[in-house]
C-alpha cells in the first residue's frame, strides 16, 4: 500500500500489524471472539486511535504514557492467545516483535515530548 512521506512511522507500523492481527483473531475459536479476540481487536484499535490523537495533539505526554499501558496490556492478551494455542509460535514472534519496535519508537517520542 502506498503512504504519503510525511507519516509518522509509528503509525506506519501500527497500521500494518492491525490489519495482520484482526485477521488473527478473527479465526480464533468462537468462544473466545466476545473474550480474549474482542479485547485484543479493543486494544489494537485504540492504540491506532491514540497514535492519531496524539499527534494532533500539543499536550500529548498523557497520551502516549495511555499507549504505552495499552501496549503492555496487549502484550499480556497476546501471550494468552499464544499459550492458549488461538496463535501460533510465529505469529506470537511476529507480534511480540511489532509490539516491542512499536513500545521503543513510543519511547522514543515521549523522550523527545519531555524535551519540548
Amino acid at each position: 500500500m502506498k503512504r504519503p512521506h510525511k507519516e509518522l512511522p509509528l503509525f506506519i507500523l501500527w497500521s500494518d500489524f492491525v490489519h495482520w492481527m484482526l485477521d488473527h483473531t478473527e479465526k480464533f475459536p468462537r468462544h473466545v471472539r466476545f473474550t480474549l479476540s474482542g479485547r485484543i481487536d479493543n486494544y489494537i484499535l485504540d492504540i491506532y486511535e491514540k497514535i492519531i490523537e496524539a499527534r494532533y495533539t500539543r499536550n500529548r505526554h498523557g497520551i502516549l504514557k495511555e499507549i504505552d499501558l495499552n501496549l503492555e496490556k496487549l502484550r499480556l492478551l497476546v501471550r494468552i492467545a499464544h499459550d492458549r494455542k488461538y496463535i501460533s509460535h510465529g505469529s506470537y514472534e511476529y507480534a511480540s516483535k511489532i509490539i516491542y519496535e512499536s513500545g521503543s519508537m513510543l519511547g522514543g517520542w515521549i523522550k523527545a515530548n519531555i524535551k519540548k
